[in-house]
């Protein structure tokens, strides 16, 4: 009984395959299906954008969509298929005749030989969906790429492929890209705000002076942008102007939505600010925004530490290494830093110097 549904089953894939070749091509209808659909994504994107903007839907599920929107948006730019010439009637029916014999033929013997059919099927809990969609990804922002090759000037795919590139850890990548979408989709807040954090993660999770500029900007855009204030905190934190971060903090609290996730993660870098235990919260979000937060900052802070002491840097690029050891509490760390760093610029008295103010203002101390 296998057998006979099986020679169903190929004589019908034959009869599917040998179907396209044996119709008569038509002309394109004066409508562009492929137009329509790339308007259809491009509506998407920005409507994935609208709600991200306003609070209704998750950076990080908006990630995943504009990814797959797209995906969709670059595989429309493939041309209509043209219709076939008279001429070639005797050669579709030459590889319809092809097709209709030489499926069945191969496909069956090959099936024998590699598919081996008295095993049992593979279960599905058992596969690895992980790294099928971590190829979809990447597929994703390889065609996005190739696009912004062929039209640099395309705002929306810089747009696209900024948030992508942030979720792939490629932060640099991701602050070139928003800064081409705002010169080409001009200023917008919180694309602004984005940028700005862009900047800070491949800073090492310092707030860096350009950094700084752009949430600046944003609140000029967008007045009370979240995610800008937050940054500025952050950066009067880094800064040792412990009032002024508490403060900002506070107010940052006061204004924020009831359902707003990152206020638990605001909350805490208060409650480390003023020596408190961090408040009870509820399970779902008690202390998993915080740690995540960190622990890519940690991961930052880890990329950087381990290029300094490779290739060596500048006065800025250890001042951030000091820094951001300083924002995740780890004094040893940041005095560590602080004596590599001292050994390492040590034929620059103004870098040295530099050093040493950078050492008061956070109460490092001495660390030759």
């Amino acid at each position: 009984m296998l057998w006979f549904t099986m020679a169903g089953m190929a004589a019908f894939a034959a009869l599917a395959a040998i179907w396209p070749v044996l119709r008569p091509s038509r002309p394109p209808a004066d409508a562009d299906p492929a137009a329509s659909e790339a308007a259809f994504y491009k509506a998407q994107l920005d409507e994935i954008q609208r709600d991200v903007e306003r609070g209704l839907l998750p950076q990080s599920e908006a990630t995943s969509a504009r990814a797959e929107a797209a995906r969709r948006l670059i595989s429309t730019g493939a041309d209509s298929p043209k219709p076939a010439s008279p001429s070639r009637n005797r050669l579709r029916l030459a590889v319809a005749a092809l097709v209709a014999v030489g499926v069945p033929v191969i496909a069956l013997p090959l099936y024998v030989y590699l598919g081996r059919p008295q095993l049992p099927d593979e279960p599905l809990a058992s596969r690895a969906p992980a790294s099928l969609a971590s190829s979809d990804i990447e597929a994703a922002v390889a065609g996005v790429e190739a696009h912004l090759i062929a039209k640099p000037e395309d705002g929306k795919g810089w747009a696209v492929i900024a948030p992508v590139y942030m979720r792939l850890e490629r932060y640099e990548d991701a602050a070139r890209a928003y800064s081409e979408a705002l010169r080409l989709l001009g200023e917008d807040g919180a694309r602004r705000a984005a940028y700005g954090e862009a900047l800070v993660a491949a800073a090492g999770g310092v707030v860096i002076d350009t950094a700084r500029e752009a949430f600046a900007k944003a609140l000029d855009e967008e007045p009370g942008q979240p995610q800008a204030r937050f940054y500025l905190a952050l950066a009067a934190e880094q800064d040792g102007r412990k009032a002024d971060a508490i403060r900002d903090y506070e107010a940052l609290v006061a204004d924020a939505p009831p359902d707003a996730q990152w206020v638990e993660a605001v909350k805490a870098r208060l409650a480390s600010l003023k020596g408190e235990s961090p408040p009870q919260a509820a399970p779902a979000a008690s202390a998993a925004v915080p740690e995540a937060q960190k622990a890519m900052i940690e991961s930052m802070v880890s990329r950087l530490a381990n290029r300094l002491a490779s290739s060596g840097g500048s006065v800025d690029e250890w001042a951030r290494l000091i820094r951001a050891y300083t924002v995740l509490h780890e004094a040893d760390k940041a005095k560590a830093a602080l004596a590599d760093a001292r050994k390492a610029l040590a034929p620059d008295p103004n870098a040295v110097a530099s050093l040493d103010a950078l050492a008061h203002d956070l109460g490092l101390g001495d660390a030759n």
